[in-house]
């Protein structure tokens, strides 16, 4: 699965990054090391244009929540429970099948933790990320929940913009830690997975493997990570090596 992760590029950086179009941001966030569910993140999705529909679709930068809320769901609540969605049955399940076939997005990260251990609250946490230290696209879905409670549709607050992260099986040495692994688009992948015209549910999945042997790298990080109050660089840093006693790699 995947429950943290980190974000440390500005909006103008991963525009650059995934050749954006528009950054259709409202508010800047900031640099990011314990990224927890039903938190505000940077997502690149592609939507055409409400004001010229017939142009081509745009590749933006925008803002979603983590945690989908899909648009039939009447409390938005239920998106504190969504925040993971496997790769393997995502297509077919109810709060997710229609995002799948027409609302699929990347979420950049610099790299997401996991827990190894079989004693809840003494499980090692580790940073696992790119070996050659790029950014990550993870694979996600978005969702977007109209608020019957608010009555103006210009209103900002009329339309929430929702987000889950896909899962699929960890390979290599990452599967140790834990079984799941967030999904990882390939850039080349990238146009195809984020075009909302591209309508065969199977081309799609087959976007979707795991990450190649070699291609990501996992190391222990301090407990700090477990509260999500805590934030900064020093959560990615590796233990040094006296206190590095449940290093698998």
């Amino acid at each position: 699965m995947c429950g943290r992760y980190a974000v440390s590029h500005s909006a103008d950086e991963l525009a650059e990054e995934f050749g954006v179009d528009r950054v259709d941001v409202r508010e800047r966030l900031e640099p990011d090391w314990n990224v927890a569910p039903t938190k505000d993140v940077y997502a690149v999705l592609t939507r055409r244009r409400r004001d010229a529909p017939d142009d081509p679709p745009e590749r933006r930068l925008r803002v979603l929540r983590w945690g989908l809320v899909p648009s039939w769901a009447k409390d938005p609540a239920m998106g504190n429970r969504l925040i993971n969605a496997r790769v393997e049955t995502a297509h077919e399940k109810p709060a997710f099948r229609r995002a799948f076939a027409l609302r699929r997005c990347l979420l950049p990260a610099d790299g997401f933790y996991e827990w190894y251990g079989e004693v809840k609250g003494k499980k090692q946490p580790f940073f696992i990320r790119p070996r050659d230290g790029g950014v990550m696209a993870m694979a996600g879905l978005y969702e977007i929940w109209r608020d019957p409670t608010v009555p103006d549709d210009d209103d900002p607050e009329a339309f929430r913009w929702t987000s889950v992260v896909l899962t699929t099986t960890a390979e290599d040495d990452i599967g140790q830690i834990h079984d799941r692994a967030p999904m990882i688009v390939r850039p080349e992948d990238w146009a195809v997975w984020l075009d909302p015209g591209t309508e065969d549910i199977g081309a799609l999945r087959r976007l979707l493997v795991p990450a190649a042997p070699g291609l990501l790298e996992a190391y222990p990080v301090s407990t700090d990570v477990n509260k999500v109050d805590n934030n900064g660089p020093q959560l990615v840093e590796p233990l040094p090596a006296e206190r590095d006693e449940s290093a698998l790699f």
